[in-house]
């Protein structure tokens, strides 16, 4: 899903790249396990 850093309901940061989110529980879901979500 992309999403547009101006309509994101949230952000953080992973090992230098900003990743936006549609909501705060994808957020909060990404941050506990990061590595599950991408490739880096």
């Amino acid at each position: 899903m992309q999403v547009e850093d101006s309509s994101a309901a949230g952000q953080t940061d992973y090992e230098g790249t900003t990743y936006y989110f549609c909501s705060t529980g994808c957020q909060d879901k990404f941050e506990e396990s990061p590595e599950d979500y991408t490739s880096q």
